[in-house]
């Protein structure tokens, strides 16, 4: 057994293959962690506001999970797997006290069409990352740019609190998080054949956790602005 997984960590064309199928069992772990932990809360009013019904626990969620982030982004190659694992876990878990809240906003039957819409989507932009010849790279500085443009715009609407221009905003941020899910998919890949036949399992499974993260991110937002959209197209 040992020596079959060496096998393919030695090989770069099967090495892809499974290291792919590690990335999406990670991501669909820390998002099944998020929904549980998420729908529990929300089952539990009480303990929801005890957690983050107050400022000061809301704050150190937030910290928190802007900690696990940047712990497992800058500390990637000097943590062990276990380290790793629990640090996205922890993350996801975090992820899943603060999005309790929109089960008091929205309907069960909304959440669950706009996860399924989600995962269609994400699935559809996946697998054209993963089939296409075109090299994506150059996408992700204009990416970027948009992506903090995005946070700019929504940060001067928070001021403002244009229901229209978040609207829009909502329509941006899909096009934008599908498109870092292309991107984040084929980089997966690239970064597996930068390493040639030299892999270990330890290095397999921290890559594995890193792209878990990133395309977990992309599809919990993709998630919370299709939520918005749909919600607004409900209410009117």
């Amino acid at each position: 057994m040992a020596q079959n997984k060496q096998t393919v960590l030695n090989n770069v064309v099967a090495r892809e293959r499974s290291i792919v199928k590690s990335v999406y069992l990670w991501m669909s772990a820390g998002l099944g962690v998020t929904g549980v932990v998420a729908f529990f809360l929300a089952s539990n009013p009480s303990l929801m506001r005890a957690l983050i019904g107050n400022g000061m626990g809301l704050l150190l969620v937030v910290i928190g999970e802007f900690a696990l982030v940047f712990y497992l982004s800058s500390r990637l190659e000097q943590m062990s797997q276990s380290s790793a694992i629990g640090a996205f876990l922890a993350y996801s878990a975090l992820t899943g006290v603060m999005l309790s809240t929109i089960f008091t906003v929205y309907t069960g039957a909304l959440i669950y069409k706009t996860f399924l819409t989600t995962a269609l989507m994400f699935a559809g932009m996946s697998i054209y990352a993963m089939g296409t010849k075109r090299d994506l790279s150059g996408m992700g500085y204009y990416l970027s740019m948009a992506l903090w443009g995005l946070i700019i715009a929504s940060l001067v609407n928070f001021l403002f609190r244009s229901s229209g221009f978040d609207y829009i905003l909502s329509f941006l941020g899909v096009g934008i998080f599908l498109g870092l899910t292309a991107y984040d998919t084929q980089r997966i890949v690239r970064m597996n054949d930068q390493y040639g036949s030299s892999m270990d399992e330890d290095t397999f499974t921290k890559m594995s956790i890193i792209g878990a993260l990133s395309l977990y991110l992309n599809f919990l937002n993709i998630f919370l602005f299709l939520l918005r959209i749909f919600g607004r197209s409900n209410n009117n």
